[in-house]
This record gives C-alpha cells, structure tokens and sequence, in this order.
C-alpha cells in the first residue's frame, strides 16, 4: 500500500548558470534559522569547491536542509552546465519537487531546458521563480509566456503547466507572488514548498531498500554512499545486501547519517524518504541498491546519458617532467582518474597503449577534471577532445548540439557566417531591440574551439549557450584551425631580443624569461603552416656601439591561455602539459627533425 511520509519534502533547484539559485538557498538558511545569529555562514554556502567559488557555478550537486515549521526540507543544487548532466540526473532522482529558477532578463535558457525536460519526465511537481526583477533589463512578463511556451514544447502535462509562480530579488532575499505585490521574505516560499511538493512515496509493507546516488569519502569512515531511502526503514548494523550488475554483496551499515543544515546529524534509525549517508559500504557504486538481506530486489538502475567527447590522459614526457609536480607516476594518474569515474557517472576510463581514455558530456567537464587534478599535484598531459560517432544502420552518426547564441545586431553577419562554416543549420532567429538571438544546430565536433573566436569576434558582448540535442548522420569534413603554430627548435631560456625579432611572424604565447624546450609551441603562426623557430637566440656583441642602438625592447603583450582556452586551441598532432604551476602546450613529437620526416611540418626553418 502507497503512502506519504509527509514530515519530509526533497525538492532540487533548476536553474541556469549564474541565474541565482546557490544564493538564494544562501537567503534560505538564514530566513529559516539554520544558523544562530551571531554564526559566521561565509558566502555561497552550497558552492564549497575552490573551482566552483571562483568561477560562479556549481559543479558537483550537494545537498542540505532546513526545518520549517516540524517539516524537514532537503534541498539538492543541481549544477546549471549540461557538461555536468550526470550530476543532475542523480539529484532528480532523490528529489519529488523542484524550484525553477530563471533571470527576469535572459529567460529560459538551453541548458535550462535541459534539466527541466529531466525533471518533468521524472514527474517532479515545479514552482517557478522568476529571479533578478530589480535588473534595469527585466522583462517578467515576458519571461513568464517563455516559460509557459517552454513547458508546452516539452509537452508537459497539465498538471506540471499549472505551476506557482513567484517574482524574486534572490540577492536580498525578497520575494512575491505577483509583480504589483510588496515584496516579503522567503517564508512565503518555504509555505508554498510544503503545500505544492508532495512528501517523498512508498509503500508501507515493503523492507528496506535504498537507492546510492553519490559517493563520499572520510578519513574516519572510509567509503560513504548518499542516498534517498526509497522504502522501509533500518537501523545500525542490521544486516543488509548491496544490489549490483552481477549479484549481492552482504554488508553491514556502521553509521547512519542525516543531513542536518549543511552539516551531518548522526541517528539510530532512518525512515522512507530520508536522503542519508551510510558509512561501512565498501566498493559502492551509483546505481548500487542497499536493502533487507530477506528482500533482495534490485531498484531500476540510473541511467546516465552516454558521452559524447573522450579526451586522452597520460604521464609527462616533456624535458621538464617532474620539475614542478609532486605526482607523476602514470600508476598514480590511472588511480585518480578511476576514483573520479567512481564518483562521477558521467565519465568512463579505459587504458590504452600506455595513456589513459577519459570519456564524458564535453570537453568543459574534462577541463574541470584536468584542473581539479592540477591543483591536486598531478602533472601530466592531455590531447585534443575527439567527438564519440556512433553506428546504426550502417550510417555514421554524430552528435549535433543546439546552440543558442545572443548577439549585439551589428555582429549578426559575423556569427551566422562562423556558424555557417562550421555546418550549422539555423532554427530560430529572434530580434529584441539592438540584440539578436540565434538558434542552430551544430555538430559537436565542429563546436570545438568556437567559443573563444566568437567572443573575440563580438568584442566579449556575446553569450553562447548549448546543450546536447542528440545524433544526425555525418556531416562531413571540417577543416579546423585555420593558422599554424610557432615551434621552439631548441631547449633554453627565452630572450626579449629573439621575440622582437620574430613579432612579425604572428602571436606569442610566452613571456620572455621563462625556460622553453625544443617541441613546444610558443605562439601562433600568421600563415597556415607550422614555424621552427629559436626563441632563446641572444643578440651578438661587439665592441663597436653606435648612439641610440641599446634602447629598451618593447614587446606585444603575449596571448595568455589558460587551460579551457589550450584545450579549445590544439590540433590532433598536439597535446598540452599540464602542471600545478604551467599550462604548455607542445607537439607529441617534440623532434624537430622527427616531425619532418613524419610529414607533421612542410619544412624547417632556421
């Protein structure tokens, strides 16, 4: 028999990215009295990770709760990226509701669309917010049709269209139902929750049985698995079984944990609808189900998207190897790459003739691993992300993304003839004012490196979007990077007099100083082919000195690029060297000479 455990309410946040929904959770802690008045909170509570603090977005999805009025609300923030779908995926799946976030300016956005067309098959109940009214741009009515339109064209039923709405200034924490209504705090909010969000279902003659949906780690507990108790209750070291792909394990729980604020409460017992965390599984996996040892039925395994791109991982074999990271040992790089595939469903590793292949949704997600590694000590290489095909019917497909770009009207031309060139096919083209809203759908693999040339091409004014839309067959090829690059022909210290001297000759990547070995690239070649070139050549002396003839060298100020930028930048016979302290990027044949005669450049230049 089907009942409710109507003491709890799981609710996840959607929302895009930099739309406000980890600072509104923020005001939600304070209004609800999480925290004690005099408790230090920090800002952006959800977002904990250093990567996730410094560029605005949410990453990994974490969970919290507060209790308002005896009814405990667990709140799940789900990253705003569908590089990150994976992690989204896993936090519908302990959530029965979900609050819909979007900027009163910018409307639905793609990725937006994204995680809303999962929640809505998942039959989660929806409140919308509409957040940031106080924007001089705000336009909240007609946000509210684009979300009525949005929901119409993910063929939602009527019960999912006949949604809350709420009108809010997340940064203060102001919110109301109806846009001539005086704005009140955030009680209004967790009242409607209660009221629109249905507790957490199950069936109350069913043994226990949990459904791991995310993995932790503690140097106390070993390995941890969080998830939602989708029938019966247990206590601490009754004997249960995990459900895997090839059988049952016996295990037995030593700790049982709840989420208590943004911090964890330890209890004797956990009910039906209880998001929790259990110490004493070993070799977890999401996906796993923990039950009754009398009642070993397995739920329905998550299903995460397959990847699109996969990228190759392997030790440093640059001449500067080991010089500035503690982690080298290839051994050591496969075991953190494998942990990582432990706790993210979202990518897949496999060995491969001595390198390592990293799979996930995009070539982002993989530029987040390599620096979470980075910063971790690691020091190793990466090459360029190569699109997943597919097979079916003897057609090669490809996966086709839909790209949503806003421009200012006078760069329209330029970005439809980039889109163009790049096998686009326009959907939608929209005109508000002076912007410009452009729709297509674009081959993955084509997608790479598009970005930083169209923020360079609209001067920084313009916003891309994109989520996966799905495969269409093979479009053909595609030519890539249209310059070729400038390779170091030696090992040694770069000198301004050699930089000066080959200015002419395109776009350097490096300051003067820094130590160069033979193999790397230094900068960008203003014609097609790849350059040879010597960055460490000094300026010969003599004893004759005429007037004037010693002033300062004035250099153009170098491209910096950082590790997205390299990753967009690099073509298949090149690779970046990623260290804690550098980002190099170089030939996978470092010879000059050995490039040569495998045919990688037309011919050396002294």
């Amino acid at each position: 028999m089907k009942t409710q455990n109507n003491s709890i309410r799981n609710i996840a946040i959607i929302a895009h990215v930099d739309h406000g929904k980890t600072t509104l959770v923020d005001h939600l802690f304070r209004q609800s009295g999480a925290f004690r008045s005099n408790q230090d909170m920090g800002e952006r509570i959800m977002d904990s990770m250093d990567l996730e603090r410094e560029r605005g977005i949410t990453i990994a999805a974490k969970n919290c709760s507060i209790d308002w009025k005896g009814t405990r609300i667990n709140i799940i923030d789900t990253p705003g990226h569908a590089d990150f779908g994976s992690e989204v995926e896993r936090a519908l799946m302990m959530a029965d509701g979900a609050l819909l976030l979007v900027d009163a300016s910018e409307g639905p956005l793609p990725q937006t669309r994204f995680v809303l067309k999962k929640a809505l098959a998942s039959n989660l109940a929806i409140i919308v917010i509409i957040n940031k009214i106080d924007r001089h741009d705000a336009r909240a009515k007609e946000v509210l049709d684009e979300i009525y339109e949005l929901f119409l064209d993910l063929e939602a039923g009527d019960h999912h269209i006949e949604f809350p709405v709420f009108f809010a200034i997340g940064r203060d924490g102001k919110i109301k139902r109806n846009l001539n209504d005086e704005l009140c705090d955030l009680s209004l909010l967790l009242e409607e929750i209660i009221k629109t969000i249905p507790g957490p279902s199950y069936d109350t003659e069913a043994p226990f049985q949990m459904m791991v949906s995310d993995l932790g780690w503690s140097d106390f507990l070993g390995r941890l698995v969080i998830g939602k108790v989708v029938n019966g209750s247990t206590k601490v070291n009754e004997k249960l079984v995990r459900m895997t792909e090839k059988g049952a394990e016996p295990l037995r729980v030593v700790k049982m944990q709840i989420y208590q604020g943004i911090t964890f409460h330890e209890v004797d017992e956990i009910s039906p609808g209880d998001i929790v965390i259990l110490a004493g599984v070993e070799n977890a996996e999401i996906g796993d189900t923990v039950c009754h040892r009398d009642y070993q039925k397995a739920l329905p395994r998550i299903h995460i998207d397959d990847p699109v791109v996969s990228m190759e991982f392997a030790g440093n074999t640059s001449p500067f190897s080991g010089k500035e990271g503690s982690i080298v040992q290839s051994s050591r790089i496969l075991e953190r790459l494998k942990k990582e595939a432990l706790d993210n469903v979202g990518i897949q590793v496999e060995e491969k003739n001595g390198s390592f292949i990293v799979s996930g949704r995009g070539e982002f997600q993989m530029a987040i691993l390599a620096e979470t590694m980075r910063r971790e000590g690691y020091e190793f290489i990466i090459g360029r992300p190569i699109v997943i095909f597919k097979k079916e019917n003897g057609k090669t497909l490809e996966p086709v993304e839909y790209v949503c770009l806003d421009i200012d009207s006078t760069c329209t031309g330029t970005a439809s003839d980039m889109l163009a060139r790049r096998k686009g096919k326009m959907l939608n083209f929209i005109t508000k004012d002076a912007r410009v809203r452009l729709e297509y759908l674009v081959p993955s693999r084509t997608m790479i490196g598009f970005r930083n040339e169209f923020l360079t091409a609209t001067r920084g004014a313009g916003l891309i979007n994109t989520y996966l839309h799905g495969y269409e067959e093979y479009k053909g090829e595609f030519s890539g990077r249209q310059n070729g690059v400038m390779v170091s022909d030696r090992t040694g210290r770069v000198t301004p007099y050699a930089l000066h001297c080959l200015e002419d000759r395109g776009v350097f990547f490096i300051d003067p100083g820094i130590m160069v070995y033979e193999g790397m690239i230094v900068g960008e070649h203003a014609r097609s082919n790849d350059l040879s070139v010597n960055v460490t050549r000094e300026k010969k002396l003599t004893n004759i000195r005429a007037a004037n003839k010693d002033e300062n060298v004035v250099l153009t100020p170098p491209l910096r690029m950082n590790l997205e930028k390299a990753i967009e930048y690099i073509a298949d016979d090149e690779c970046i060297e990623v260290t804690p302290l550098s980002i190099r990027i170089r030939k996978k044949i470092l010879g000059t000479q050995q490039r040569y005669i495998s045919g990688r450049i037309a011919q050396p230049q002294a």
